[in-house]
């Protein structure tokens, strides 16, 4: 079958004109007008992952973390370059979904949602048409540092930051989460009434101006968003079932985590 007609299967779900406006979504390398029998489902394209793809014959990659995420100026085989040059090379499209899969409904955000049992849920910051980035909702009174734990047991972490003065310790009830790098959204959270927002990469003045404002937080990390592999594989596996598609779909094993904590 045409790699076309699983990108639309999968557009029919999360439509690329979800995505926040400025973001990098679609189609990437490759054409999909070529046929597949085996796709790949991972978080980032970087030389493990390729290196995976190009060993099980992979026609079709489909990450949430573009590969090409700066204006290139050439294809000279630096080591950056040789990614997208190898690519290319074994006739591996890939396509990105990027911010559509964290604001469509039963995405990533929701995911996230599930696992630590967010009731009442609520979206974050609204982007348009009545859909949003992020989520906020209602969780049974825990200790503060209690759910921290919670949520470095659940995302299978080897440290998480606490945004919290040391004797802080409060009763939590209701939290926002919003997985990558979404600190700019934590006024939305203060206004939804969050007491705790989840989020990656939270800048050190930042963490500083939550705290003042009220707004403990968590960063787990950016790399929580794997999830985003086994969570898209299953709905392939569906659609497959559904459609009778002749199809293989792998979901990578390559760790492309690029921190870890002594």
């Amino acid at each position: 079958m045409k790699a076309r007609q699983i990108i639309e299967r999968y557009e029919a779900y999360c439509p690329q004109d979800l995505s926040l406006e400025g973001d990098i979504s679609g189609l990437q390398i490759g054409t999909l007008d070529k046929d597949v029998s085996r796709i790949m489902l991972a978080l980032d394209v970087r030389e493990a992952t390729v290196a995976e793809a190009i060993e099980h014959k992979v026609d079709l990659l489909i990450v949430k973390h573009a590969p090409i995420f700066r204006p290139l100026k050439d294809l000279t085989a630096t080591a950056q370059n040789q990614l997208y040059i190898d690519l290319i090379k074994h006739d591996i499209a890939v396509y990105v979904s990027h911010t559509n899969i964290d604001i469509v409904p039963d995405g990533l955000n929701d995911w996230f949602c599930d696992l630590l049992e967010v009731t009442n849920r609520d979206i974050l910051s609204p982007s348009k048409d009545g859909h949003g980035i992020g989520r906020v909702g209602d969780i049974a009174p825990i200790r503060f540092e209690d759910l921290a734990m919670k949520v470095k047991t659940i995302f299978h972490l080897d440290s998480i930051r606490l945004v919290s003065y040391a004797e802080d310790n409060p009763v939590i009830s209701r939290l926002a989460i919003c997985g990558g790098s979404a600190q700019s959204f934590y006024p939305d959270a203060l206004a939804k009434g969050a007491q705790v927002y989840i989020t990656g990469d939270i800048y050190y003045h930042t963490a500083q101006e939550m705290l003042t404002n009220g707004l403990l937080a968590l960063d787990p990390g950016h790399h929580i968003e794997v999830l985003f592999a086994d969570k898209l594989a299953a709905k392939f596996e569906a659609w497959k079932s559904e459609n009778d598609w002749d199809i293989e779909i792998l979901t990578s094993q390559a760790n492309t985590n690029p921190f870890y904590h002594l």
